[in-house]
């Protein structure tokens, strides 16, 4: 009896050792209140969202910082197990990886310094719009200003962080910039800068995998389920927002 006892508890030992494996999180920790670094750590709430996720799925977590722009490449190559950084569900990047189920939804906001007269007809002429590259911002501002040539190509400025289109949106080396609702609504209440115009395009946020990992997106969407059928997830919404 006593060895069967034995034999069980190994049994669980090992169990546990090849369940609680490390996932990589990929991340663009530039972009408060879903990530951002504090104090040396990954904070806001795609993190702690990843962290609820971690507990009920079972495994540990390593965030890896990188630009917004390197995330699918970076999940592709293997370099990155999940990518948790705002990303916008689309057809083009359904192509290439899978998404979990639709965590939040999001419009794109147009900001500009807070003593500025700029209104939404910011986007239209030859003022300077900051993007992040890779961005539905981005994408936005391509196919829907310069590509229909109501911006030059040249005033279109790409930032690998927004933290980089923000420090130069405040010191007048762009008039404004494009950037999804809920990070823009952080930058006015915390920075010398205010919202002009919403661009309506109704996005839906997802935690991406690599294409055809569906152990792991099945964790992860079953995770979600839970944090919302328990209400765990209004905490982090309390919490950030």
């Amino acid at each position: 009896m006593k060895q069967v006892k034995v034999f069980l508890s190994v049994l669980l030992l090992i169990s546990f050792v090849l369940f609680a494996r490390t996932v990589t999180v990929g991340t663009s920790a530039d972009f408060p209140p879903f990530e951002y670094i504090e104090n040396g750590q990954f904070v806001g709430f795609d993190m702690d969202l990843m962290r609820e996720i971690a507990k009920i799925a079972g495994f540990e977590l390593k965030f890896v910082d990188m630009s917004f722009d390197s995330l699918i490449p970076a999940l592709r190559a293997g370099q990155i197990d999940v990518a948790a950084a705002a990303m916008t569900i689309t057809e083009e990047r359904k192509k290439v990886v899978d998404f979990s189920m639709p965590y939040w939804s999001a419009d794109q906001s147009i900001i500009v310094k807070a003593d500025s007269d700029f209104t939404i007809t910011v986007l239209f002429g030859k003022y300077r719009i900051g993007v992040q590259t890779g961005t539905t911002g981005d994408l936005w501002c391509t196919e829907n200003l310069v590509q229909k040539g109501l911006l030059p190509e040249r005033n279109l400025k790409r930032y690998d962080t927004f933290i980089l289109a923000l420090s130069d949106l405040l010191n007048g080396n762009i008039d404004a910039i494009v950037l999804d609702s809920p990070v823009a609504n952080r930058f006015a209440a915390t920075k010398p800068v205010k919202v002009v115009g919403i661009i309506v395009t109704g996005e839906q946020y997802g935690i991406a995998v690599r294409k055809g990992n569906k152990e792991l997106l099945d964790k992860i969407n079953q995770a979600l389920k839970t944090l919302i059928e328990t209400g765990k997830i209004n905490e982090l919404i309390d919490k950030y927002f």
